[in-house]
């Protein structure tokens, strides 16, 4: 094969099963395993830590370094398959560990929906601020709960994995969260 064919293909002349990292110790495997996992869902969980920060800056900064955690951490998984649920759940625990330690502030405008008329714009901006408001005022479990199901569309399951909790305390929280979120938007309206 000459070297065109193989860059075209992606093929090279080697037998099978002889593909080694050139530091032989697997880090080429993990750093481009680790980099399409990025690739895939480091937006969607930079998404998930500013809605629970409210910060988006601190939203990159947790992200980065659940990141970094998880390439120290990778040669420990003993299944690699569920990397992005440790990813996950460090973004949960930086996200805790953040609002711990520095004030919430409120969140700018990001990415709004596109809308017909700047009326159109407003009330949509005055509604979705009244629930982010609402959501950063409930207590730290059920937001985390209601932001994973509805923002991430995660199941109970994978949830409860994420957060540490049982599958029955994702569901309390839940309804808890929602019943709170309702009394929150009557009040305001």
């Amino acid at each position: 094969m000459d070297l065109d064919a193989a860059a075209l293909t992606g093929k090279r002349d080697r037998p099978e099963g002889s593909v080694r990292s050139r530091t032989g110790n697997g880090q080429d495997e993990r750093a481009l395993a680790i980099t399409a996992l990025y690739a895939d869902h480091a937006l969607g969980l930079i998404r998930l830590a500013h809605i629970m920060l409210g910060n988006p800056a601190v939203a990159e900064d947790i992200v980065q370094e659940a990141f970094c955690g998880l390439y120290r951490r990778w040669p420990h998984l003993s299944d690699q398959s569920r990397a992005l649920g440790y990813v996950r759940s460090s973004v949960l625990n930086g996200c805790r560990s953040a609002r711990r330690l520095r004030p919430t502030v409120e969140l700018q405008e990001a990415d709004q929906p596109p809308a017909g008329s700047a009326e159109t714009a407003l009330l949509t901006a005055e509604e979705r601020g009244e629930v982010l408001r609402a959501l950063h005022g409930l207590p730290d479990r059920q937001r985390e709960v209601l932001t994973l199901r509805f923002y991430l569309d995660l199941p109970d399951d994978q949830i409860a994995a994420a957060m540490g909790i049982g599958r029955g305390s994702v569901r309390s929280a839940a309804h808890r969260g929602l019943a709170a979120l309702r009394r929150a938007l009557k009040e305001t309206s």
